[in-house]
């Protein structure tokens, strides 16, 4: 949603040094900064660590926050975006150095043993960051197509093609991969990509008591 004027004068006085401030954005936004990373790398404690390095990252950068727009929230978003996305670059490339030492078999094995779950996680993790970012805040975070438009700084149709690509490409990459697609037609028109992107979330996990 936009910033009224009530979080519009927090990120100034914010910007100005004020940790009051920056503390009540903080507890504006954290359970969504929090959902968002969660859902990327699947893991409550790393969700947590990440979590405060994100709030730590943007409170040493806040001085340098420029108000192009856009709500504060998806600032937040962004810098906890990109410490997933080194978390799980790092997370890969350790399970590679431990599968090569063990000899183990190729990717498609280690999808079979991880489960749905984890090919669900690799597919996303796999797409374009804008594609990933758009998924994860239309079925992660439940917003409607206007309030992803405001985040990402796209217009509303562009967002229902984002959309629709990306739930294209997870179906590919599921099938590849040895899984059959959740709810999913590499055919549907955008429309319907709502339906299906739900069908993909729902076979991934959410913590409990956390989700709306």
């Amino acid at each position: 949603m936009p910033a009224g004027p009530e979080e519009c004068e927090l990120v100034r006085q914010a910007i100005d040094g004020d940790a009051d401030a920056f503390a009540a954005l903080y507890d504006a936004h954290v359970t969504r900064v929090y959902r968002h990373i969660y859902y990327l790398v699947g893991n409550q404690c790393d969700a947590e660590d990440l979590t405060a390095q994100t709030f730590l990252r943007a409170w040493e950068a806040i001085g340098r926050f420029e108000d192009r727009g856009k709500p504060i929230a998806a600032w937040f978003l962004r810098i906890g975006h990109n410490a997933a996305l080194r978390h799980l670059r790092a997370r890969r490339r350790s399970a590679a150095m431990q599968d090569m030492a063990a000899d183990s078999p190729d990717l498609d094995g280690h999808i079979q043993e991880r489960g749905t779950e984890e090919a669900l996680r690799l597919a996303l993790a796999s797409l374009p960051s804008l594609q990933r970012l758009v998924l994860l805040l239309r079925f992660g975070e439940g917003l409607d197509h206007e309030r992803v438009s405001r985040l990402v700084g796209k217009t509303p149709a562009n967002v229902r093609v984002i959309q629709f690509r990306a739930l294209r490409t997870m179906r590919k990459l599921l099938i590849a991969s040895g899984f059959e697609a959740v709810g999913c037609s590499s055919e549907a028109a955008p429309n319907d990509a709502a339906r299906e992107g739900r069908g993909y979330i729902a076979a991934g996990s959410r913590p409990k008591g956390l989700w709306s």
